[in-house]
Parts: structure tokens; sequence; C-alpha cells
């Protein structure tokens, strides 16, 4: 269990690639994402939603990138890489517990991963809003617009 914290404590260390993509010296990290992200879910969730996996989901929803880094689609690995990458890495690496929550949220095919994963973009939304006096995150707030649809009046 020691071992499994150490590393996973780790992506506290690994910067946003998006964010360094686009110039910005000193991104959030991955685990700083993380965190926003589990915030807006305490806040944001329907009551029909149970909060404890929601936040469950939230809180690993990007833990094999502690082993294979945060690829974005500007750095030339395909969406299918990225994803045999990251499976590979919450294979050999999550315990099963957190393994099945991560698993989980990539399927996005319960109602609590659908949620989530509209939080994580409005998560996007919210830091490039944040960003965008240092540097020009115009692509990502349009990304994160389209993605959230007729919903981001609703969480806005």
């Amino acid at each position: 269990m020691k071992a499994f914290f150490q590393e996973a404590f780790q992506l506290k260390h690994v910067d946003r690639a998006g964010w360094k993509r686009v110039g910005l010296e000193a991104p959030e990290s991955v685990a700083a994402h993380s965190w926003g992200l589990a915030l807006l879910c305490l806040r944001l969730a329907p009551k029909d939603l149970n909060m404890e996996r929601v936040l469950s989901l939230a809180l690993v929803h990007d833990l094999p990138e502690v082993r294979v880094g945060d690829y974005t689609p500007h750095d030339g690995i395909s969406k299918a890489e990225k994803q045999r990458l990251e499976l590979e890495a919450a294979q050999n690496f999550l315990p099963p517990d957190i393994y099945a929550l991560w698993l989980e949220y990539e399927e996005n095919q319960t109602p609590e991963a659908q949620f989530v994963h509209q939080m994580d973009k409005l998560d996007m939304l919210i830091q490039a809003e944040n960003y965008a006096e240092k540097v020009d995150t115009s692509e990502f707030i349009v990304s994160a617009k389209k993605k959230l649809g007729n919903n981001y009046p609703k969480f806005c």
C-alpha cells in the first residue's frame, strides 16, 4: 500500500501538458486538476447521483498519468495508443478497487462517470479562463464550451 501512495503522490509533480504547450511556465499539476474536478463535483452533482462514487471517480480518473504522462491530441500519439498506455499502466499500478473505478470512468457508461466527464470539461474551462490573462487559452475555452453543449449555462 505504501508503494502505491508514494507513486500516486508523484501526480502532484506531473504538469498538465496542454497548458505547457501554450506557453504557461508554471501550469497546474494533474493532481491539482483532479482536486478542482472533485470540488466541482462536490458542489454541482445532482442529488440522484452517488456522491461517494462521483468523488472517487474524480480523484482516480488521471492516476495512470503518473506512469504515462499527460498526453494531449497535439503530442502525436493516437487516441487508441494513449488509451492502451493508460490501460496498461492502470492494470499494473492501481489496486483492484481503484482500477475498477478508473475503468468505470474510462468506459463512461454510468450516470456518475458521465457527470464526472462533464465536470472535467468544466474544470478545463474555468482553468482556461484563469490562465487567459497570461497566455492565449481560447482553444481550450471553445473546446470546453462545445463539449459541455447545452449544459454549459446550467453549470456556470
